[in-house]
């Protein structure tokens, strides 16, 4: 017998304490797993009589990041000093970390209890065996962190050259030769095809997944044994397959990174997203992508643009006003907050109010959104009018070759639910009827699947139901729709989200400022493409939301000289201009302005003893043509008035005694009457 085992020793119990660091190794590793239990006999021949095996913590690493009950337990035995010896085939077996290693030696050493492995015993009270067992303990950290730098360097390594592919995302397999390819099977791959077109269709992750919930459709999920199962969809499934590079035909190796977090006693793993300035790899085009790189990296930064924070636009949301999350202080450089405002919530008012709800900082800049609005939308329609006709046959030509999604999708659900049903024929086909207890179980199956198929065929057939018969729009419908593109916007059944994706597809930012002075909004409006354009705007008052624009009142005011209030307001529908809330003129809502404005009623009187005449009356006081005397309006050789587009001209009696006006006249004209002062001679040859 060994002198460092003493009677009180064996007095005690033994602990023989058995463990593997992984799953795998307690699977395959039977042997090792053998040679620790037969530690048993060699207490037994050192004097133990009662031996205690805990084996606990099989398939459990003992680095220090994971909770290892048996190890826990056995300290506590220690701890009560009813252990008179602890046991392993390697001291290694009980700690690979200094933490629990020195927590071992010192109880063993405060109680008295000897560590005993294959080849030595262990007296932790004697000064030379607790050095070696300090020493060994720290060989055994070094050796498991030898062992995982080899491993990482060798895996790195192969994961930078793309060869390293440790699980196949869902949509593709894991081929001998370490390389990814598609699934063979066409219902996950149109499924996963499915996401992105809603996801570049809708642009927000969230309204993809509640499209595909409206639906009831199913996306693929892959089980830990490689299985594809088909669940309802959730918002990290989506987001899953919509930022990861391995749709877009890229290798990507170290996006997440492991460390250990400790809780009072415990350690645990804690996982976290590295930014791809940290990925280990990113290989660009090495397998074949659902969507080409690109258009992934512009649906990667869309899902980033998508939230709501200072230098994110944030996603589109419900509401009306056009600006959200794209209006920018000037003053302070904060995002402008909004809020709707009046009897139905319905009036956008735009604010710099951040700075006072965080730091109690004094407003800057507030005013409402309908003049703004407005405004921007006149900007956009005025630049996407010019393609307007050619997009809208676009669109058509591509919408007769589309094909219709959900229904897509559910006949292929349909064709995997009538292969699965005819898989559970055939196996209660194949079975002996006298067999109940399986006979009856494969039929219940059968039934479930043939409740599938039918459920499915009712889906469908309610879809065609509901779906609306569309007709195809002939190209000359197409520009009448491009011509009327401006009453299609202001149209309340347009959806305000599809305004928005409109306006921050073109314009990337505007800057807003107040001038007090002059009453102004200033916008700076940041396009797309690199322009700058800037807008000022006059700012109403309060409850002026609904009033009539400037530009109309002025224009009636000089209207009111030549035309009565029915023909003004003839003149005014004529140039589709309507009241502030969007009525045709009448002859009452044109007398009630003149009213509230203060603006004279037409008189024949005033008119004549003015002077003030038409383009007709002019042109025959001077004794030419209208055509000759519009054109010298024109080019302002002639004092005259315009006041809309699509109206008359007004001139004054004084205007047409004045010698530019006196040279108008045939006799005093040297000039054609149009403006062909640069035409040249055409030489006819004679030869």
């Amino acid at each position: 017998m060994n002198d460092k085992i003493k009677p009180y020793h064996l007095q005690r119990k033994a602990i023989l304490y058995v463990r593997q660091s992984s799953v795998h190794q307690v699977i395959h590793n039977r042997e090792s797993r053998s040679l620790q239990y037969a530690m048993r006999e060699r207490l037994g021949v050192l004097g133990w009589s009662e031996i205690e095996v805990i084996d606990d913590d099989l398939g459990i690493s003992a680095a220090g990041t994971a909770t290892r009950a048996g190890f826990e337990r056995m300290v506590a035995e220690v701890c009560l000093g009813k252990v008179g010896a602890v046991a392993a085939r390697e001291v290694s077996r009980f700690a690979r970390n200094s933490r629990d290693w020195q927590q071992l030696i010192e109880m063993c050493r405060v109680v008295d209890t000897l560590l005993v492995d294959q080849e030595a015993i262990y007296a932790p009270r004697q000064g030379n065996d607790r050095l070696l067992l300090g020493l060994k303990g720290s060989l055994n950290e070094y050796e498991l962190d030898l062992l995982r730098q080899r491993s990482l360097a060798a895996r790195h390594q192969k994961a930078q050259r793309g060869e390293l592919i440790v699980v196949a995302p869902v949509g593709y397999l894991k081929t001998d030769e370490q390389k990814l390819e598609k699934d063979p099977d066409r219902r996950v791959q149109q499924a996963i095809e499915l996401i992105f077109s809603k996801f570049s269709a809708l642009g927000s992750v969230r309204q993809t997944l509640l499209w595909f919930l409206e639906h009831g459709l199913e996306l693929p999920t892959r089980r830990p044994n490689g299985d594809i199962v088909w669940k309802r969809p959730s918002y990290a499934t989506v987001y899953r397959i919509l930022t990861n590079p391995v749709y877009g035909g890229t290798y990507a190796y170290g996006k997440t990174g492991a460390s250990t977090i400790y809780d009072s006693s415990t350690a645990r793993q804690s996982v976290r997203r590295k930014p791809r300035e940290e990925w280990l790899a990113l290989r660009p085009g090495t397998h074949e992508g659902y969507v080409e790189w690109e258009r992934a990296e512009a649906i990667r930064q869309m899902i980033s643009d998508n939230r709501h924070d200072r230098e994110h636009r944030g996603a589109v949301k419900h509401g009306d006003a056009l600006l959200a999350g794209i209006l920018r202080c000037r003053r302070c450089g904060r995002k402008l907050t909004i809020r709707y405002t009046g009897g139905r919530h319905d009036i956008p008012r735009y604010s710099c109010s951040r700075g006072w709800l965080d730091n109690g900082e004094p407003r800057c800049i507030a005013f409402g959104g309908l003049t703004v609005d407005d405004a921007i939308a006149g900007e956009i329609l005025r630049v996407v009018q010019p393609a307007a006709i050619a997009a809208a046959i676009q669109v058509q030509q591509h919408e007769t070759q589309k094909r219709d999604d959900v229904r897509a999708a559910l006949t292929r659900d349909l064709e995997a639910a009538r292969f699965a049903a005819d898989r559970a024929f055939r196996q209660y086909d194949a079975i002996d009827p006298q067999n109940r207890l399986v006979a009856a179980e494969l039929e219940l199956r059968w039934n479930r699947a043939l409740e599938r198929v039918t459920d499915l065929q009712e889906r469908i057939a309610a879809h065609d139901r509901q779906r609306p018969t569309s007709t195809s729009a002939t190209p000359d419908d197409l520009a009448s729709l491009a011509s009327d593109l401006k009453t299609v916007w202001a149209d309340p059944a347009t959806d305000a989200r599809l305004k928005k994706r409109i306006v921050r597809t073109l314009i990337h930012e505007v800057i807003a400022d107040i001038e007090p002075q002059a009453g102004e909004i200033v916008l700076i409006l940041h396009w797309v493409g690199g322009i700058h354009t800037e807008l000022r705007l006059p700012r109403r008052r309060r409850g002026q939301s609904k009033s009539t624009a400037v530009e109309i009142i002025e224009a009636i005011r000089v209207l009111v000289r030549i035309a009565s209030d029915d023909l003004i307001a003839g003149l005014l529908n004529r140039n589709r201009l309507t009241t502030g809330y969007g009525n045709r003129w009448t002859r009452e809502r044109v007398t009630s302005l003149r009213s509230h404005h203060k603006i004279p009623v037409y008189s024949q009187e005033v008119r004549q003893s003015e002077g003030w005449m038409t383009l007709t009356q002019a042109a025959a006081t001077l004794a030419v043509s209208a055509k000759t005397l519009r054109l010298a309006a024109e080019r302002a050789e002639v004092e005259a008035q315009h006041p809309l587009p699509d109206g008359p001209w007004i001139f004054k009696r004084t205007a047409l005694e004045t010698d530019a006006a006196h040279r108008l006249a045939p006799g005093n004209r040297n000039t054609p009457a149009g403006p062909d002062t640069h035409q040249q001679k055409l030489n006819l040859s004679m030869t």
